[in-house]
Parts: C-alpha cells; structure tokens; sequence
C-alpha cells in the first residue's frame, strides 16, 4: 500500500497526516510532497506532532515532481492550492482524494492563539487520517453495523473510529 499526501509547502499539513498515518501502521508506504514545497517543515508543526509522540523532525520537504512517474494507491491532497494546481501523474493512481484543512502557519495573534490553531488543525488532521485509514485501508475490519445498514456505515465507522483514536491516547 503506497499513500502520498499533498499540498502546497509540504511544510505543516501534510508533514502531520503523513506522520499520523505512518504511526497507524508500519506497513503502508507514505510519502509526501508539495507543489510549490518549503526549505524546511514548520517548527510549529514539529512542536504540535511531538506533544503527540510523533517525530516528523526528520522529514524534508519534496517536490511533488519527483512522485509523478510511480504508482499510487492513494493520492490525497489536504489543501485547495495543491488540489487545484496538482500535476497529472504518468504513474497509475488507484484513487485521488482531497481532504482539506485550514493553514495554522496562516494563524495571527497571540504565540498562545497560534499555537492553539497548531494544535486544532493537528487534531482535525489525526481524526480525518484515522477515518481514512477505517474507512479505506481497513474497511474489510470493519464490523456488520447493529442497525442493519451497511458494513461501513456512518454508525459502525463512528464506533471503530472512537476505539482506534482511544488507543492512540
């Protein structure tokens, strides 16, 4: 399994969902890259991931560029600049899919405010992750629903969703 998550810096956004989805499981392959990518990842965004156990302080910004040629399961872009302006890729992709999130290193104020932005978006990006990962990297766990829909429906994904995020606490 070999995910890639955009966006525009690959400096904050995606260097997190990157780190949670990794921290999910071992054994996919993420990557990811940016369409215009920064000198270096966001200090903030180092700071917030390691008050969760999660060490991106080694990830190095990349260029979507040097993706475009290998095969995907999954590419995701986590903000409007790199969904609209993504390159076509010449390798084949099994499913493209956007999942945004507002900017923090856009937050102004107060250190606390913007840390607390930091800390929100970091938040929004593990929930979205982990849905993600249920709901398409494991979906074949996911148990029959009580209410008699679907095996993935919106109630047994809210139960397995709250008992993986609980275990990451």
């Amino acid at each position: 399994m070999r995910v890639l998550i955009l966006c525009t810096g690959n400096s904050c956004r995606s260097q997190m969902g990157h780190g949670f989805l990794q921290s999910f499981d071992k054994n996919i392959e993420v990557y990811s890259g940016g369409t215009e990518p920064a000198a270096q990842v966001n200090a903030k965004a180092v700071e917030v991931m390691k008050e969760v156990g999660i060490d991106i302080s080694s990830h190095v910004p990349t260029h979507v560029n040097t993706y475009l040629d290998q095969e995907w399961d999954y590419v995701i872009t986590v903000c409007g600049g790199a969904n609209e302006s993504c390159p076509a890729f010449t390798g084949k992709v099994g499913k493209r899919l956007h999942i945004g999130f507002d900017d923090p290193s856009h937050a102004t104020g107060t250190p606390e405010f913007i840390e607390a932005e930091f800390r929100r978006v970091r938040d929004e990006i593990k929930n979205a992750f982990a849905r993600f990962y249920i709901t398409e990297i494991r979906k074949e766990d996911l148990p029959a629903c009580s209410c008699g829909g679907a095996v993935n429906c919106g109630q047994s994904v809210s139960i397995l969703l709250y008992f993986f995020l609980i275990s990451f606490i």
